[in-house]
């Protein structure tokens, strides 16, 4: 794609790299076969290749974004679909993620927008005021009738459909400390709490913690470290989303120091796109520049990370499992098969759901944002699932396990928790009504 942006322009080096991302872009539409917003919409505009064309005219023109490019733009789920089909190798991720910047910069929102927004942004990335928000969401669901009549306000009734009946108890999986494994040592790790994932589903990481410790990993839950800043990054709120990155970075800096890491463990596919991203985040901040990443180079999904310790072959089960790829784990960190082979030598027979590349809608706050089009991508993706006729789905992201999990009475599970149960972990509550005989695997 040609481009006509100024020297004074070009000097400025997010600019910059978003010209080079444009000009790598050739307008042959391959992107439009599997982006999620199009294949939905049929709107040009809502393609990468039709955001592309709208993101180099706000750039290139230097004018602040208007209520066209706010719309099409915030309709992207950042899926990355279109990155892993793109055969120019045009890296959409960061420049919608510079346009949205610029967007919060340079637009001011509907008044009910922003306030939703900031209400997000406030609440989601800490898991104390999640926690007390969801006893706040008990109160509202009884108005839930009366919201959905006003359009303004679909948010706040997708929040409170979203939204669990009761919290998780807490676990101490989140507690800061060391956790010593349970057989000889092949390893030391740290393992990211989070911030949703505590609080709507701690069994994960319990189960996570258990696994390693099993197969001789130890495992260091850090103090201090928190969300690591996906939710408000792709808001556009950029500084926010590095302070967090900053303070995550501190944090895992000071135990590769001391005592040194083999990984720094995510299992929320999510937030491990975002992390492994650090390195180019904070690029430009001569202090954290290289620690991030270091930092970026340690991230590892959980199942990147079983992967590597070679773990034994056990007998099949009669278990069949529908597998969602999350699409920040197929597209943003190109891991497809690791999942996949980890459950099939755990013994379970392994179901592909059709148009496993389109999203789900979830993709952070896109359900709450945009809840009209998540509800249709959602609706598809659960008769892709079901079609499957598998037993459960297991998947590596809690933004899919709560999406899907509203659209379906098929039981939905972290990857790592069918893993920790076929390797002598407890049964997962959420199948513990399935027929064990069935099953072909009994509860400890």
């Amino acid at each position: 794609m040609q481009t006509s942006f100024t020297p004074e322009q070009l000097a400025d080096p997010h600019v910059a790299e978003s010209e080079q991302i444009l000009r790598r872009c050739v307008h042959c539409g391959f992107c439009t076969a599997t982006c999620p917003t199009y294949v939905t919409l049929g709107n040009e505009l809502d393609s990468p290749r039709g955001r592309i064309y709208l993101i180099k005219d706000m750039l290139e023109n230097g004018r602040p974004a208007d209520e066209e490019v706010v719309t099409h733009i915030d309709r992207c789920l950042s899926c990355l679909a279109c990155v892993t089909t793109c055969p120019s190798g045009v890296d959409y991720m960061h420049l919608v993620d510079h346009a949205r910047i610029h967007i919060e910069n340079t637009y001011r929102r509907p008044l009910m927008d922003r306030l939703i927004r900031d209400l997000l942004a406030a609440v989601l990335p800490y898991p104390a005021r999640f926690r007390m928000a969801l006893g706040f969401a008990k109160l509202g669901r009884p108005f839930a009738p009366l919201l959905k009549r006003i359009p303004a306000l679909s948010p706040l009734t997708a929040m409170l459909d979203l939204a669990p009946k009761s919290a998780a108890k807490v676990s101490d999986s989140a507690s800061p400390g060391t956790r010593a494994p349970g057989a000889e040592k092949r390893g030391r790790v740290a393992i990211l709490s989070g911030c949703a994932q505590p609080v709507l589903d701690p069994g994960i990481n319990d189960a996570t913690l258990r696994l390693l410790a099993r197969f001789g990993v130890e495992v260091v839950v850090p103090e201090g470290e928190g969300c690591c800043g996906a939710l408000v990054h792709h808001m556009g709120r950029e500084e926010q989303a590095l302070d967090f990155a900053r303070r995550n970075v501190d944090v895992w800096t000071r135990e590769i120091d001391n005592g040194g890491l083999d990984a720094i463990i995510i299992t929320a596919s999510g937030c491990g796109t975002t992390i492994k991203d650090y390195g180019h985040m904070l690029r430009l901040d001569p202090a954290y520049a290289d620690k991030a990443a270091k930092v970026s180079s340690l991230a590892k999904d959980i199942s990147e990370y079983l992967s590597a310790l070679d773990l034994p072959r056990l007998e099949p089960k009669r278990l069949n499992v529908a597998y969602h790829s999350a699409c920040s784990m197929q597209h943003g960190q190109k891991i497809t098969m690791a999942p996949k082979n980890l459950l099939k030598a755990a013994g379970f027979t392994v179901r592909d759901p059709g148009e496993g590349h389109l999203c789900c809608g979830s993709a952070g706050t896109y359900n709450i944002l945009q809840p009209d089009i998540s509800a249709q991508l959602k609706a598809r993706k659960v008769r892709n699932i079901e079609a499957t006729k598998a037993d459960v789905i297991a998947t590596g992201n809690i933004g899919c396990i709560t999406q899907i999990a509203s659209g379906t009475t098929i039981p939905i599970l972290h990857t790592v928790e069918l893993l920790d149960w076929a390797y002598g972990g407890p049964k997962p509550e959420k199948i513990v009504l399935l027929d064990a005989t069935h099953i072909g695997i009994n509860a400890p």
